[in-house]
């Protein structure tokens, strides 16, 4: 038996994490690291809790500022998109025929479910607080993620302007109040670059433990982002693509981590097939969300006027380019600010390519190319006032890129704060507080001429909510439990503002009784809401038959709608 003694770990305390700081500086000049410390390239060094602690602080008191202003100004809403979201969540359980089935074919599915707990307040559907709470922490996680992102790319200061960038941006601050996915989103682009980046890290220290554990957390993450939004399939594909290509040149490793590596695999491919099953067997048809009656090419097809010519974009990638980019260059920034914030962003990217570091942060730029073939082969046009025609459609799609804008454009300002130091000293100390004074300057002047995104929301939501409004007062004078044949998926705000059950309504998720109901209205419902050009009402043009109009409803900008009272309807003696 040897003699010596046993060689100890030293154990670090919390007081011992805050000197991680000093002592990964100390190492670039020489010193050993222990252990646990993670010494990056540049004298950067991760984020630690203490660092975190203010960061999450103060995501929380701005998401409960912007939840107070927009809650109080009736803007959380305003998107139609939103009120969609949350009566598909609602019709979960609230149902002639509950279950999973009403996740519907062309949304996908996580958004709803993670509103699914708070939806069952009929108080919080009616006013959207239902889905406001998954956007606030999903925003307060974003901008955690951002910061730890940032600081294994760039100096403590810098990482600090970038995440004020991102957290004090208003057309973020307003969605995180509403029941849109970009919040979800934009947490889940924002971690997974960041845990890939730390993986690949882990790869090249051959840390095998934990890149195993991360392996299986990068997969759980990406089946969350392939079940958010179609951007997440792609950014799915593109983290398998990095750490495949990072773990095939180490093979040693690489046959130490096979099996979460082949978890990893697994998941990353099950995301997107369970989809297509999903559609196969409800809709019959695994591509219903890309063809269907409800798919972005159906909706193009319909809203187009005939005889009307593609919008700008189509089958043209330039002109994708063109309306992308600039749309998301202000979503990013105040007035025409967004190109230098551009020019800057990737002017950042080839910093990164030359220093050969942090590489897979190039991850946050996925959304790109994805909505520029979106937009030139996917039925998905972008129309903002600064481009021809003018107008305001699908705004917010550019926020997909602002993580990307923030973070690169910080790193370009941190990469020129690194050479002014020995060239021009006081430029380096005046540039990061002038940074930091624009950062609020864009954010004032963003507010102050209306966000692109809330403006969107405000412009399509005139017509929408005064028509919805007109609906719901003429469903809240119906007698209490009244069976009510009616089309829920363009204005089901009309039964979320009137506060009626969805469970009471013949609607098109009650598969076989609808079909019943469309085939006989007067004698399967009491009531009949038909708006004009949906299914409801080419059924009451078919089958007039028993039906007594009792009201037309038209607003400009909308479709009629027409009531109608049975003369004929008996209820069942089940009912």
């Amino acid at each position: 038996m040897s003699n010596q003694a046993p060689k100890t770990t030293p154990k670090w305390t919390p007081s011992g994490r805050r000197r991680r700081g000093r002592l990964a500086a100390g190492v670039l000049r020489g010193g050993t690291p222990p252990n646990d410390v993670e010494v990056l390239p540049g004298g950067l060094h991760p984020a630690t809790r203490e660092e975190m602690f203010p960061i999450a602080l103060a995501a929380v008191v701005a998401s409960f500022v912007a939840f107070v202003v927009c809650y109080t100004r009736g803007y959380v809403l305003l998107y139609g998109d939103a009120v969609a979201h949350l009566g598909i969540a609602r019709r979960i359980f609230d149902s002639r025929n509950p279950g999973l089935a009403q996740l519907g074919g062309v949304w996908l599915p996580l958004p709803h479910l993670l509103m699914l707990p708070f939806v069952r307040n009929m108080e919080w559907w009616q006013n959207g607080l239902a889905g406001a709470w998954p956007s606030l922490g999903c925003y307060i996680l974003s901008v955690i993620g951002l910061y730890r992102l940032a600081r294994r790319m760039m100096t403590q200061r810098w990482a600090l302007v970038a995440t004020m960038f991102y957290a004090l941006n208003p057309n973020l601050l307003y969605l995180s109040t509403t029941a849109m996915t970009e919040p979800l989103f934009l947490a889940e682009i924002i971690w997974l670059t960041c845990l890939t980046m730390e993986c690949v890290a882990a790869v090249q220290a051959e840390r095998d433990v934990r890149v195993a554990k991360q392996l299986v957390g990068i997969a759980l993450l990406i089946v969350a982002a392939v079940f958010t939004r179609y951007d997440g399939w792609i950014m799915g594909a593109a983290v398998w693509c990095v750490l495949t290509w990072t773990l095939s040149r180490n093979p040693d490793l690489w046959r130490r981590v096979v099996p979460s590596f082949t978890v990893f695999t697994v998941l990353t491919v099950a995301g997107p097939l369970s989809w297509l099953a999903y559609n196969q067997h409800f809709f019959h048809d695994a591509l219903d969300f890309m063809r269907g009656p409800y798919s972005a090419a159906a909706i193009e097809k319909k809203t187009s006027p005939p005889g009307s010519r593609h919008y700008r974009g189509w089958h043209n990638p330039a002109w994708a380019l063109l309306f992308y980019t600039r749309t998301a260059q202000v979503d990013t920034a105040v007035w025409e600010t967004g190109f230098a914030v551009m020019v800057a962003a990737l002017a950042g990217l080839v910093v990164m390519v030359r220093r050969g570091v942090a590489w897979a942060s190039a991850l946050l730029w996925v959304p790109l190319p994805f909505y520029v073939y979106s937009i030139a082969y996917g039925s998905v046009p972008i129309f903002i006032p600064q481009l021809w025609p003018h107008s305001f459609y699908n705004a917010r799609y550019g926020m997909g890129l602002l993580p990307a804008l923030v973070v690169f454009s910080m790193l370009a300002l941190d990469w020129l704060d690194g050479r002014w130091k020995t060239t021009l000293p006081l430029g380096a100390r005046l540039l990061q507080p002038v940074a930091m004074l624009l950062v609020v300057l864009s954010t004032i002047g963003m507010m102050y001429k209306i966000p692109l995104v809330l403006k969107e929301g405000q412009v399509n939501a005139v017509t929408r909510v005064a028509f919805e409004a007109a609906v719901a007062r003429e469903l809240k004078s119906f007698p209490a439990g009244v069976p009510i044949l009616m089309f829920n998926s363009e204005h089901i705000g009309a039964l979320q503002q009137a506060g009626i059950p969805l469970r009471q309504t013949l609607n098109e998720g009650d598969y076989d009784s609808w079909k019943a109901a469309l085939d006989a209205p007067a004698a399967r419902s009491e009531y009949v809401v038909a708006i004009a050009g949906d299914p409801v009402s080419h059924a009451v043009t078919e089958h007039p038959d028993g039906l007594t109009e009792l009201t037309v409803l038209c607003t400009s900008g909308q479709p009629c709608a027409r009531i109608y009272r049975s003369d004929v309807y008996k209820p069942s003696p089940t009912h």
